[in-house]
């Protein structure tokens, strides 16, 4: 007998998450609905990441696609070289911390809830 976590494709390198938040639990949802799952999970209460961490995840990727609410902001980082404090604005909520929800897959950073940015990126 198979138990249904044995369907879960584990296709995302690392997560980033805060229990309780809505938008995390959109996350969620989604990667239940298309059975997928992360390598490596953080729980943001659990282990704050800042500016630097922020900026050193963003060297380990080649784009980056932001969301907070209703702005996107789209990062290729192979063609461009944005200032620090433009990649910390889409990276780091009020409190100086790393946002969430991050996914990253391969060389691409999601972060924030973006239904079509992720069918596009972790699905298709």
């Amino acid at each position: 007998m198979t138990s249904s976590n044995s369907k879960i494709k584990q296709n995302i390198d690392w997560r980033y998450h805060r229990s309780g938040c809505s938008t995390c639990q959109k996350t969620q949802d989604f990667l239940e609905k298309h059975q997928l799952g992360a390598v490596e999970m953080i729980e943001a209460k659990k282990k704050a990441l800042g500016a630097a961490e922020a900026l050193e995840l963003a060297q380990s990727v080649d784009e980056i696609y932001a969301t907070k609410g209703s702005n996107r902001v789209y990062f290729d980082l192979k063609q461009e070289k944005p200032d620090q404090s433009a990649l910390l604005a889409a990276m780091l909520g009020p409190t100086g911390n790393l946002r969430a929800p991050i996914l990253k897959k391969g060389r691409v950073l999601l972060v924030g809830f973006d239904q079509a940015n992720y069918q596009k990126i972790l699905v298709d």
